[in-house]
């Protein structure tokens, strides 16, 4: 065996090393900054600490704060140190797991009878801070089962020793700081003195395993940095988002509310909120025309046996509300997915490969059952409508259909002020096979052709295992939002599966039957979601295009509500959304409340506009921009509106 190995970097260079040198080694032998700011390394794809030896050939790639995985080791390793300051708080407290997450990391613990209140959070920040101020290293443990298994039940915590039960002998590593040891595969930061400033968030109740028939146990969330700038940015973010936050401003615009005789987690859409919805679906509709889709409407429930066949059952089984029984049938399920249905559509008559692709569309309304403490708003629901659709398609055809699924995706990002994303091609977990269908040929040929069709339309991808869909491999795009969080929302899959497991054919050029290629694909994602984020993202000041009412009318006094009614009638005939304000209130009162309700426009009248067949027009956020002829108005916001359609 040799005593170097080589090292294959991220430009395709190579480098040569000593067998066992350490991450950390070969980050400063490329600059004395990199090594500084390294916080671990990839090794073949896998995160790795900086002092871990390296005894054989790879890819190596060093990550810093600059890096997504650079904050997950930064974040995860914020996660030990509380736990750390939390034993050190309430001896005796029992651990479950302790990820990092898109901004931040939380851990799920068991404080026994102890129930933290927010005041409590100081008190853990204060701790955490004075033990990340010893800076102790970070050491990586690697201990057999046996003795992992002995240390925790010494410790008197099951949550981890359940965990080690789903561990192989030979794969476990125990990390330890000071006096706190923890189950986990890392990595971590070099040493707890890199953590300077924390903030403790939120507590919120899990249950542990995401199993409600489980103990409920305490979820603390925090976040870290090592700046004291970039704590101080991220608490005015957190403060905009509270203004922001969809649920709050849903009430005060009149768009959606929850009743708990309805039931947890299922909206209900107030006026302005289903106009605000059905915007989007005519935009979507249109455009969905003009690319040759053919609308579709399918049932809210199927017998058990389709979801069986589709796989849904009983892949997504956990997610989905119990089968309804009936006697003469095998029961029947709440729709989880619209994808089984269509393809009944697309089998209700023989095909002919000329009349490929098919492209079946329906924004079809399913239903998931989420556990009551993941409910958000409209961003976690029990019952969603999808912008769904099911192209039908040829082999030698899926790459042109992918690709126009690509551009219609883009153009609803456009569209609605999203610029700001990227896309991830999401494979399946190669190490565990069972939890998907199909053969390896036809995923192979799925996920090339995902690859192929973003490279073609320009688009910079990152691929992640295990993110796949059952049934075939897809292309989510990741949004972020003004406020720079990360949303996934339009997502685009390849299937060679479904039409298998449904025995799908066309009849082919030569006379035989051929099995169709199924392209799923849903720009919104979840309507509710999209419209919970896009809400967050323009602060409630929707395009005067989308926005529920986009004029309101103010009368300066009673003597001119006739005036004001013609105004908003006329307006109507146009076809905006119009309203009237005829309350017996000031001139400064109404247009406040216009302001509140983020109305694009407002139209004062009185007795010059009156007599001159105008309007005195402000825009929101903006304020006065004059008196204009009524007809010079309505041809400005057909403009307006006309040019939000031509982007398209």
């Amino acid at each position: 065996m040799s005593d170097r190995i080589t090292l294959t970097f991220p430009d395709g260079s190579t480098r040569e090393f000593d067998r066992g040198v350490t991450g950390f080694t070969v980050a400063q032998s490329i600059s004395e900054g990199l090594a500084r700011m390294a916080v671990s390394v990839g090794v073949d794809g896998e995160s790795w600490d900086l002092s871990r030896p390296i005894n054989a050939d790879a890819a190596f790639k060093v990550y810093t704060l600059r890096d997504d995985e650079g904050w997950k080791t930064y974040w995860h390793s914020s996660a030990h140190l509380m736990a750390e300051a939390l034993e050190a708080l309430y001896p005796g407290v029992k651990f479950g797991i302790g990820p990092a997450i898109d901004r931040g990391f939380y851990y799920d613990v068991d404080l026994g009878d102890r129930t933290l209140v927010a005041e409590d959070l100081e008190a853990i920040e204060k701790k955490m801070m004075e033990l990340a101020k010893r800076n102790v290293a970070f050491e990586r443990q690697e201990v057999s089962k046996a003795d992992a298994i002995s240390f925790f039940q010494d410790k008197g915590d099951e949550y981890k020793l359940e965990l080690l039960e789903e561990l192989e002998d030979g794969t476990i590593t125990f990390y330890n700081q000071g006096d706190f040891t923890d189950l986990c595969r890392g990595p971590h930061v070099p040493s707890t003195g890199t953590i300077k400033y924390a903030k403790l968030l939120n507590i919120a109740g899990a249950y542990w395993r995401g199993d409600q028939d489980r103990k409920q146990l305490t979820r603390l969330y925090g976040i870290t940095f090592p700046k004291k700038k970039e704590l101080d940015e991220f608490i005015e973010m957190m403060e905009l988002a509270k203004q922001r936050d969809h649920r709050k401003l849903g009430r005060e615009l009149e768009l959606f509310t929850f009743s708990k005789k309805v039931g947890s987690g299922l909206p209900l859409w107030l006026p302005k909120g289903t106009m605000l919805r059905e915007t989007l679906v005519d935009f979507l509709k249109a455009e969905q025309l003009r690319r040759g889709y053919d609308p579709v409407i399918t049932p809210h429930i199927g017998r058990l046996e389709l979801y069986k066949t589709s796989g849904h059952y009983p892949y997504y089984s956990d997610s989905q509300f119990p089968p309804m029984m009936d006697d003469e049938e095998d029961g029947y399920l709440l729709k989880p997915m619209n994808c089984p249905h269509h393809t009944q559509i697309f089998d209700a008559r023989p095909r002919s490969y000329r009349e490929l692709p098919v492209r079946l569309a329906e924004f079809g309304t399913v239903y998931r059952y989420e556990q009551s403490g993941e409910l958000s708003g409209l961003t976690r629901v029990r019952g969603f409508t999808v912008d769904d659709a099911h192209i039908f398609c040829r082999p030698d055809q899926v790459k042109e259909e992918f690709k126009d699924v690509i551009d219609l995706t883009l153009l609803v990002f456009s569209s609605l002020g999203f610029t700001d994303f990227k896309a991830q091609v999401s494979l399946r977990d190669k190490k565990n096979k069972e939890k998907y269908v199909g053969e390896d040929e036809q995923w192979d040929k799925a996920e090339q052709a995902i690859r192929e069709a973003a490279e073609e339309k320009g688009l910079t991808t990152n691929e992640v295992e295990g993110e796949a869909a059952f049934y075939g491999p897809k292309l989510d795009f990741m949004v972020k939002d003004a406020l720079g969080r990360e949303w996934q929302l339009g997502t685009i899959q390849i299937d060679y599966n479904l039409p298998h497991r449904f025995d799908l054919n066309y009849i082919g050029e030569d006379n035989a039957k051929h099995r169709p290629v199924m392209i799923h694909r849903a720009p919104f994602g979840s309507l509710e979601r999209f419209v919970g984020v896009l809400i967050e993202h323009c602060g409630g000041n929707f395009p005067a295009w989308l926005a529920p009412v986009q004029v309101q009318v103010l009368p300066v006094g009673q003597s001119f509500n006739a005036y004001a009614k013609d105004v908003t009638a006329e307006l109507r005939e146009a076809g905006f959304r119009v309203e009237c304000d005829v309350r017996h209130e000031k001139i400064g009162y109404k247009i406040r409340s216009a302001e509140v309700q983020k109305v694009p426009y407002m139209l004062i009248v009185g007795q010059r506009e009156m007599d001159g067949k105008s309007v005195s027009v402000r825009r929101h956020g903006e304020g006065d921009l004059g008196s204009k002829p009524l007809s010079e108005f309505k041809e400005m916001l057909n403009e307006e509106v006309r040019q939000a359609f031509d982007r398209s």
